[in-house]
């Protein structure tokens, strides 16, 4: 008897729970003895709906538009309208392939000089025991990552230009220096890249424990036996997403190599631009494409080597 009454209650309280949860929440059991309510799905989907559509919109669009009018013939072209590789073909041959490594080369040298340069800097700012001169590196770093193109490439030339002031002042023109060539170039880009690299690898020296430090020092370890045997390993995927972050960032410049080098430098941005226009050949709008589409390529095989090397340092540094 004393059993029946103890449960009447519970069993009786049911109904009145489920009521109350609503009619579009359930109570799920915990191993404790406790229930907990779940919302529901459809109002995740709503939240993330709009971010979705802007995507397909933004992204989704365009991407579809290259893969398919990369293997289709110019409107003008003889026998019409109709698919082809012609365009792959010839956006992997002569001067379009002399441009995409070209910029592939400019990309990957300048990507590997801003972490080399942004490693020790971002190092320094954040064992700096000035917070302000810690925050306006930091702030500097950010605005200094987006100055580029036209603005950026004047500011090149009137300082290190053949009539800049740093280059009249040193007599940097006596020793071969040129602003206009491979190597001006590259040095304009870090100047854009070393920032970014700064702000980039920021967050993963953060999360370096002192603890490890500590212990590494108890054992006998060096200064430099810590960076070589603890930190840089556990900094390499990071390192290594800085270098990817880098190297898309130069490989998709554009503004900043037309203002300065115009075509002297092979790129393939800068080829990309004078199909599109058809300042060398007309009617190359979809080679363009092909262009675009050998971008991606070469883009979306640089991030698939990052993302697994990401996740592993993420169990470290998080």
């Amino acid at each position: 008897m004393t059993t029946a009454r103890e449960t009447a209650p519970s069993t009786a309280a049911g109904p009145s729970s489920d009521a109350a949860g609503g009619a579009g929440t359930a109570l799920t059991p915990t191993p404790s003895g406790t229930t907990t309510r779940r919302r529901p799905r459809s109002a995740g989907w709503l939240a993330v709906l709009p971010l979705i559509v802007f995507v397909a919109v933004v992204f989704g669009l365009p991407a579809f538009a290259i893969v398919t009018k990369a293997f289709k013939t110019a409107p003008g072209a003889p026998g019409g309208v109709h698919w082809t590789t012609g365009n792959i073909s010839q956006s992997v041959h002569g001067a379009y392939l002399t441009a995409l490594w070209g910029s592939v080369k400019l990309s990957a040298l300048t990507a590997a000089i801003g972490v080399l340069l942004g490693l020790p800097l971002a190092h320094a700012v954040v064992t700096s025991r000035f917070r302000a001169l810690r925050e306006a590196v930091l702030a500097a770093s950010g605005v200094l990552a987006n100055f580029g193109g036209v603005p950026l490439a004047f500011a090149f030339v009137a300082t290190l230009g053949n009539s800049g002031e740093l280059t009249r002042a040193l007599h940097l023109g006596d020793h071969g220096w040129s602003l206009y060539s491979f190597t001006g170039l590259s040095v304009v880009y870090l100047y854009f890249l070393v920032p970014l690299m700064v702000l980039t690898i920021t967050p993963a020296l953060e999360g370096l424990r002192t603890q490890w430090r500590e212990a590494a020092q108890n054992n006998g370890a060096t200064t430099r036996q810590y960076w070589l045997h603890v930190a840089l390993p556990i900094l390499t995927p990071s390192l290594l997403g800085g270098f990817v972050l880098l190297f898309g960032s130069a490989f998709a410049a554009y503004a900043t190599a037309a203002a300065i080098v115009g075509s002297s430098v092979p790129l393939i941005t800068l080829q990309i631009a004078n199909a599109l226009s058809g300042n060398v050949l007309a009617g190359q709008g979809n080679v363009a494409l092909a262009l675009s589409l050998d971008m991606i390529v070469i883009a979306g095989v640089v991030m698939a080597l990052y993302l697994p090397l990401q996740r592993r340092s993420a169990r470290w540094l998080h």
